[in-house]
């Protein structure tokens, strides 16, 4: 079984054409949708609703930069400080263009910032890509499989 994707997202517009960009790819992987922060920690941490769902870490993660209830600033800071998260590939995938953004998601380790295209086209190109980057041809560190057990 494939490591799910985690996207967290909660543009519903930015949301659907995620999905439907990443269901052309034909991944394997299952993606799970968290639409605010909270709901990204709480799936991460096993809480919440979340409570019942197979053990182990997402394939990657594709963190929204603004989001209701914990930002993505904050969520990414979460996620390195967690030993048992801190490895998990985090790609900001945002619209925002601000230089201090993208400096901050870097201080705080994200692997990948990518400012969500505006033309249809190049979105859907930017997600096929990534998903195929950081779900089949990424290495994991060992120890943190890219199939779960």
């Amino acid at each position: 079984m494939f490591k799910p994707i985690l996207l967290v997202e909660d543009n519903p517009n930015d949301l659907e054409l995620t999905l439907l960009a990443l269901a052309k790819t034909h991944l394997a992987n299952d993606i799970v949708v968290a639409r605010d922060g909270q709901e990204g920690l709480d799936y991460l941490l096993g809480d919440g609703e979340w409570r019942e769902r197979v053990p182990g870490n997402p394939a990657v993660i594709l963190l929204d930069l603004k989001l209701p209830k914990i930002d993505g600033l904050e969520l990414l800071q979460m996620i390195r400080a967690n030993a048992s998260l801190k490895t998990i590939p985090v790609v900001m995938l945002t619209s925002s263009r601000e230089e201090r953004d993208l400096i901050r998601s870097y201080e705080l380790g994200v692997n990948a910032y990518v400012v969500k295209p505006v033309e249809l086209a190049e979105f859907f190109r930017a997600i096929s890509d990534l998903g195929m980057f950081w779900a089949v041809l990424n290495e994991t560190p060992p120890g943190s499989p890219r199939r779960e057990p």
